[in-house]
């Protein structure tokens, strides 16, 4: 399943610096950075579950948000990019 992943962690101390790489590092095995909080994921159900589990562990319900957006039909049914679109499908081969 395609997933969006949208996060605002209060950096005003540490604490919240620290938890905002956290969030961004889990995010960043699961898919990729679209915007500076926000990535795009593909995962499976289980992925999904253990991911979602980790993100609300990790962020501070009292200071933070975090958002999951299932995205039904796909990527592609769901989403209209204009400018510049950084996302790569990693499902088709890549030349490098």
């Amino acid at each position: 399943m395609d997933i969006l992943v949208t996060y605002d962690v209060n950096t005003e101390d540490n604490k919240g610096r620290r938890r905002l790489r956290r969030v961004a590092k889990l995010c960043t095995g699961f898919g990729q950075r679209v915007q500076l909080s926000v990535f795009e994921c593909t995962v499976n159900d289980e992925q999904y579950e253990m991911l979602r589990a980790k993100l609300v562990k990790e962020i501070d319900a009292e200071q933070d948000s975090l958002r999951i957006y299932r995205l039904m039909g796909g990527r592609e049914g769901c989403v209209e990019s204009f400018g510049i679109d950084t996302y790569r499908d990693f499902s088709e081969p890549m030349i490098v």
